[in-house]
């Protein structure tokens, strides 16, 4: 097994997880396996708790793992499915050990950060290693870790240790880390600054870690002179400074990463049984990155959410519908609209606002309400579906966004006037939207319905199974606490809500789609964290189909995409 160590300095946020799995998949296209684990260093045991605002959205695996975003970066770029204890925690390493040390693993002695928590930290990294993430089933080859935050940090400091004395215990030709800093590039003077990738190569090898590669995070390419100054100050030859720049598109970072020699670099330092050349893959990603910037034709989606500030807290989302719109050949304009903006309380405080949001939203081509928790902001999300249904906009609603699809069917087509869920009214004399109690028993952490679960077609007159391939039934990921109360579906349906898809045992209302309508379907599950670049999520597609006028079309052809 080769390891991979991918640290950062400086600021967070710099990228580390993109350049991990851009590494990944240069690896991988040269024939070998490969899988990613990140460490968190906060004590949450999980994602799952968190606001998004806090680290971007809560991504789920097909084991009901919440988990860092970063875990749907690594397996977007490499087509592979992780688990989740491919994401470490604090919180999970201290939880381990202090398990053991009440079950008496360790026999009356003084439990301690060294070496009880790095000797955790070790174990954990190396069993994860093995775990296989391909559909082929074998143990990978070269694992990728990224530790998440900065050098320098006190919360990192035990996972830093870990892995000073892993190098050892690895061995030299088995083990490499690789630095992600940055080079700022102030405005006052234009010029291009080494000193912080400086200070930050020297904490680091404080630490007791000498990075192989160092990665330079810029604005704009960086200038010759530049990679030698670092190259002389951090004790590194020049072919082992690495430039990447801000580029169009993240699908040009792998080829960026090639270009400069990193597959040579690799095959020596690591003793990889590889050509010095990338195969068809790294090939179909430069198509790619070149298709991406030449698309013309401009699609524009709103998306109607509650944190829309920080456009990590829908990364997944944004990502499923680019991958669908470079599938169909155009350029995705995704709008991001906060829903408290359409409400009539916000036309009150701030007409401009509230003018504007609903300016983009009739502008838009077609609507996408995403999952959410929370009473903020729903009757704005409820606006933006009602204004899909009665104008016959392209409208896609995922989780949250399809139990308000109900909740507004509800109240303006079967005139239940306070039908609600039952999240934000528990009162309501029409739940149409209802707790599921075995996944609410009080705790908050990883108590959902999550994870992967089948759904079952009950029709063969629907949209979503023709984009699914006529399947007879999908897998899809979860992650909700509420569902459509089944004991209200038949009133629904008489009016033209249909529900076309449910679980297994026929309980769960997991697919709606709405008749005499260019394309208004709704689903329960996430089907943005199975989407890939080269595979776009069926729903996701429907709904950039349908805002193009191209869906019937596709349908016709039997769901292939024209070249």
């Amino acid at each position: 097994m080769k390891y991979i160590l991918v640290t950062g300095g400086v600021i967070s946020g710099i990228g580390k997880g993109i350049i991990a799995s851009s590494i990944g998949t240069i690896l991988k296209s040269c024939g070998l396996r490969v899988t990613a684990i990140k460490i968190d260093p906060y004590i949450n045991i999980d994602a799952g708790t968190f606001s998004p605002y806090e680290h971007g959205e809560v991504f789920v695996l097909n084991d009901g793992g919440e988990v860092d975003l970063d875990l749907g970066n690594y397996e977007r770029f490499l087509d592979i499915n992780l688990y989740k204890d491919n994401n470490i925690t604090t919180g999970k390493i201290y939880q381990h050990v202090i398990n053991k040390e009440r079950h008496g693993d360790y026999l009356g002695k003084t439990v301690q950060v060294v070496p009880h928590i790095t000797d955790a930290v070790q174990e954990w990294v190396m069993n994860q290693a093995k775990v296989p993430v391909d559909d082929d089933k074998k143990e990978p080859q070269i694992c990728v870790i990224e530790l998440g935050g900065t050098i320098g940090d006190i919360e990192g400091m035990p996972f830093v240790e870990a892995f000073r004395q892993f190098q050892f215990k690895a061995k030299r030709e088995n083990f490499c880390n690789i630095h992600v800093s940055l080079v700022p590039q102030p405005n006052a003077t234009g010029e291009q600054k080494t000193k912080p990738t400086q200070n930050s190569v020297r904490a680091l090898r404080g630490l007791g870690l000498s990075p192989d590669l160092i990665v330079c995070r810029s604005a704009k390419p960086i200038e010759m002179a530049v990679k030698e100054k670092i190259s002389m100050f951090c004790h590194v030859e020049p072919e082992q400074v690495i430039f990447v720049h801000d580029v169009s598109s993240t699908y040009r970072v792998p080829i960026l990463l090639e270009e400069q020699g990193i597959i040579k670099y690799f095959k020596q330092r690591l003793n990889l049984p590889i050509d010095d050349q990338p195969s068809d893959l790294l090939m179909k990603w430069k198509k790619m990155a070149c298709r991406y910037e030449r698309l013309l034709k401009v699609c524009s989606i709103a998306l109607v959410g509650k944190y829309t500030k920080l456009s990590d807290c829908y990364a997944s989302v944004f990502k499923a519908l680019e991958h669908s719109a470079l599938a169909i050949n155009y350029k995705l304009d995704l709008m991001y609209i906060d829903s408290t903006e359409l409400e009539r309380s916000t036309e009150a405080e701030n007409s401009v606002k509230y003018h504007q949001a609903w300016h983009k939203l009739c502008k838009a081509d077609g609507i996408l309400v995403p999952g959410g928790f929370g009473i903020r902001g729903t009757e704005g999300k409820l606006q933006a579906i009602s204004w899909a249904r009665t104008k016959k906009k392209p409208f896609l609603g995922v989780c949250l966004g399809m139990q308000l699809a109900v909740v507004e069917f509800a109240r303006n087509c079967l005139n239940w006037e306070d039908a609600n869920s039952t999240e934000f009214d528990p009162d309501t004399k029409n739940p149409v939207v209802i707790d599921m109690p075995e996944h609410n028993p009080g705790d908050m952490g990883g108590t959902m319905r999550l994870g992967k679960r089948r759904t079952v077609f009950k029709t063969e007159n629907s949209v979503l199974r023709k984009l699914y391939g006529d399947e007879m039934f999908v897998e899809e990921r979860h992650r909700h606490r509420y569902e459509v109360n089944p004991e209200l579906t038949h009133c629904f349906e008489e009016k033209g809500l249909k529900f076309v898809g449910h679980d297994t045992e026929g309980n769960r209302m997991e697919i709606i789609e709405l008749e005499n309508h260019p394309y208004f379907v709704g689903v329960q599950f996430h089907p943005e964290f199975s989407s890939r670049p080269m595979k776009p999520s069926p729903p996701y597609l429907g709904l950039l189909l349908a805002a193009t006028g191209t869906l019937n079309a596709y349908l016709q052809r039997g769901c292939k995409l024209s070249p």
